[in-house]
């Protein structure tokens, strides 16, 4: 049975002023099943590469610390030895680990979800936002997170916002969970994708990846039309290439449509037009 679940990112921002940051980290909670769990990265190559030398034996120390913090946490949770009630957030558990405050090492909030296995949700997480990273070595001023907020907030103002939900898209080959989907008919599957890297390599890169998994997944039974909510480049220096990104994209097959971050409160008002049409007819 599929229950929901909360997730945090542990990020490492160099400068507060430029938000110029690396994830580290992925923290998964499933209150009903009383399971709390982490994985950080120790690596801190990709952070020298980026932002200069990195105390390396001070930031394995923290991440050690953090750990295992989290680690007491969960066995104390799973034992039944912390008291949890339905107003203690995921945040204010991690407030406990690691308070709120200046730091380069915080925690920020990822979203929710909805998983029948709590560790394979937490390798997918950790995999989607920490390692896959570290094997291509992208630098990313904003992730998927940071362009969901944009849209999430029109959309939060709407009354469709509180059926999203989680789905996997299913194959014979191959299977994606989206975190954000509604149902009237056929899925509609939210996906957003960062395109504010610093490498234009990486940038067409990520729109060949999303070409091959949107491709790959078209083949599904389960009828869906996919919305890529497209986060831009903030440097001008890398529009033309974006441009390049978007003409990958477009050879997705099926259904699709792209948004752009300067559409968001259009998108959410078609949505909820789309929603209240389904709910009208269904009446």
């Amino acid at each position: 049975m599929r229950k929901k679940f909360n997730f945090s990112l542990l990020r490492y921002t160099y400068d507060v002023l430029t938000q110029e940051f690396v994830t580290v980290g992925a923290v998964v909670f499933f209150p009903e099943d009383r399971y709390l769990k982490a994985r950080l990265s120790l690596r801190h190559g990709r952070l020298s590469k980026m932002f200069g030398a990195i105390d390396g034996t001070a930031y394995r120390s923290l991440i050690n610390y953090i750990e295992t913090k989290i680690i007491a946490m969960g066995n104390e949770i799973q034992q039944g030895n912390l008291f949890i009630d339905s107003s203690r957030s995921l945040e204010g558990l991690l407030s406990d680990v690691l308070p709120s405050d200046d730091s380069a090492v915080q925690f920020v909030s990822g979203g929710t979800g909805l998983s029948e296995s709590p560790e394979r949700t937490l390798v997918d997480l950790y995999e989607r936002y920490v390692t896959r990273f570290e094997k291509t070595g992208i630098d990313s001023h904003r992730d998927e997170n940071d362009v969901w907020k944009v849209f999430q907030a029109p959309l939060q103002q709407k009354t469709m916002y509180s059926g999203l939900v989680a789905k996997t898209i299913s194959t014979s080959n191959y299977e994606f969970e989206f975190e954000r989907c509604w149902k009237n008919g056929i899925w509609h599957v939210f996906q957003p994708i960062s395109f504010d890297l610093s490498d234009n390599n990486h940038i067409l890169d990520k729109a060949n990846t999303w070409l091959g998994r949107a491709t790959s997944l078209s083949d599904s039974a389960e009828k869906f039309k996919l919305y890529v909510l497209l986060g831009e480049p903030r440097n001008p220096q890398h529009s033309e290439v974006f441009i390049r990104a978007q003409n990958l994209l477009t050879k997705i097959p099926g259904q699709r449509e792209f948004i752009h971050e300067r559409d968001a409160q259009q998108f959410a008002d078609e949505m909820e037009s789309e929603y209240h049409k389904h709910v009208d007819e269904s009446e």
